[in-house]
């Protein structure tokens, strides 16, 4: 069945999947088809990045009418980065793991949450570096054990409180198991004007998926703990109630035709507020919570591009010479300035 632009759901896949079967990382790439397809995006307007991994590989598994670039082990930040300064009129998803970013690219990992580039970072998150046979990332937990490996002695790097630390300005985490959640996630991503970081807890069913494992089907099954029930309806459809007073029940008529009973309360999850999200964050990681939905957002902050007032309706690549050279008398004022220091 098209959608509204006129593109059947396959117009938004890639290569069939080389990963193990059963991998969360597939289920990533599945749903970001499912969003593009549902948010009408004309794959051309997307443009993928990675870095070397299991899940770097998943760029090519979806969207394959659009550009990608496959960067160094832990570079992709960079390369998104001057990319998409480069072209304002692009959205990019950039496809990442723990390995990928929390060990070689913990260093760019932080500072393009600082700089709040329009990017979608999602971080395929399974502990392990499956593509190299399974050693300990920097996110495993401590006392893991691996028949190959051994015990891990280390502290957890964990992606959710690196990135509220660093000011991220839209932080969620999900499990690949639930397929809907990653998927609403990630159409709220998609629409958010600055970087919106999505840490998804992706089993590897190869190396590190025994019951007792935090990054294993069985124990996010068992301690996975919503922090609401998340769906991104587009600004264009919102559906408006009236007279809905705290501490009422209202039913609710979705675009579907479904029903939807809301209970307002006094008191409620505030994703706007950071110290909240890191508190709460904190408190799920002492009580081993896997904590998921959105956790932290700030629409107000400026992008990048933004920051430095670059156009947005066209790109500094399809300017002409004349449009981007500064002119004589800026020339000079600088090399004045420049002098005078």
């Amino acid at each position: 069945m098209p959608n509204e632009i006129g593109l059947e759901k396959s117009d938004y896949k890639g290569r069939t999947s080389t990963l193990c079967p059963g991998c969360g990382h597939n289920t990533i790439a599945k749903q970001i088809i499912s969003a593009c397809y549902e948010l009408n995006i004309q794959p051309e307007d997307i443009v993928k990045f990675s870095g070397i991994g299991c899940s770097s590989k998943c760029p090519a598994y979806y969207l394959n009418r659009s550009f990608g670039f496959n960067s160094l082990h832990g570079r992709m930040p960079s390369t998104a980065t001057g990319a998409l300064f480069a072209d304002t009129t692009l959205k990019g998803i950039g496809m990442s793991g723990d390995g990928d970013t929390s060990n070689i690219g913990m260093g760019q990992f932080k500072h393009v949450l600082r700089r709040n580039m329009p990017l979608v970072y999602i971080v395929a998150n399974n502990g392990v570096y499956g593509l190299t046979k399974g050693q300990f990332s920097a996110t495993a937990e401590i006392g893991l054990e691996l028949k190959s490996q051994g015990k891990n002695p280390f502290l957890p790097v964990d992606i959710i409180a690196e990135a509220l630390a660093s000011n991220a300005t839209f932080v969620a985490r999900s499990f690949a198991g639930d397929a809907n959640q990653v998927k609403e996630l990630i159409k709220a991503a998609l629409n958010h004007d600055g970087l919106a970081i999505l840490d998804i807890i992706s089993p590897c069913v190869t190396f590190n998926n025994h019951d007792a494992s935090h990054h294993s089907y069985t124990w996010s099954k068992m301690k996975e703990q919503r922090l609401h029930d998340f769906s991104y309806v587009p600004l264009e459809r919102e559906i408006l109630i009236d007279e809905f007073e705290p501490g009422t029940v209202k039913q609710v008529e979705l675009h579907d035709g479904s029903k939807m009973v809301l209970e307002k309360l006094s008191k409620d999850y505030d994703p706007t507020n950071r110290e909240l999200a890191m508190q709460t964050v904190l408190r799920a990681n002492k009580e081993e919570i896997l904590l998921t939905g959105l956790i932290y957002i700030d629409a107000g902050r400026m992008s990048l591009p933004d920051l430095f007032n670059i156009p947005r309706d066209r790109a500094l690549n399809r300017m002409t010479e004349e449009e981007i050279r500064p002119n004589q008398n800026m020339i000079d004022k600088l090399n004045k300035s420049l002098f005078m220091a």
